[in-house]
């Protein structure tokens, strides 16, 4: 069930009311950025899709049908968004969609060893830099594996990829997240 000030504003932005699209864009906008965020890592094209998703939001407030969570909508159209932009830069040539375009990031035969003995105690920020640093596609599958809770299915319909390479780029990616935060912890001492 959604509080009474939340639902006021909700109907407010139906309204086109400013004073209400003001609270909810100040009281979303950092969990709506951090959304963003895992998916479009650099932080000036991140605020670019955070306001193109609010647009979207207001835009589109009369379809929200107050059954579910509003923060999960808006959610869903963040991430939407997000893949939307990711999918422009790749209609430019800046971004590749196979599982094989992004070997490149860390060597298959790299020799990254640890004891495992060792302890792996990384902070939220390590592994947002860790993640910023994988390629688009594995950020991206990843993510909505991860924390969007999506199917390889959903996935793969989602980015317009096979369900195999939906599993790859997960593998490779978190393969990848893991050999960062470790030569991270050699490198840094985390």
């Amino acid at each position: 069930m959604q509080n009474k000030e939340l639902l006021a504003h909700i109907n407010g932005c139906l309204r086109g009311d400013d004073k209400s699209q003001r609270w909810v864009f100040e009281r979303y906008y950092r969990l709506m950025f951090g959304v963003c965020l895992r998916y479009v890592s650099d932080k000036d094209a991140t605020q670019d899709v955070v306001q193109e998703g609010f647009l979207k939001i207001f835009l589109s407030i009369h379809k929200y049908s107050s059954k579910g969570s509003f923060e999960g909508w808006m959610r869903r159209i963040m991430v939407n968004t997000s893949i939307d932009a990711i999918r422009s830069r790749k209609a430019t040539g800046l971004v590749l969609g196979v599982e094989e375009s992004f070997d490149s990031f860390v060597e298959e035969d790299a020799d990254i060893s640890y004891d495992e003995n060792d302890e792996m105690n990384f902070t939220v920020h390590d592994v947002q830099a860790a993640m910023a640093q994988l390629s688009p596609m594995y950020r991206m599958v990843f993510n909505l594996h991860v924390f969007d809770n999506l199917a390889h299915k959903e996935i793969s319909d989602e980015l317009g990829i096979s369900i195999g390479t939906s599993k790859s780029n997960l593998a490779k990616a978190r393969r990848n997240l893991r050999n960062i935060l470790v030569n991270m912890k050699k490198t840094n001492h985390v």
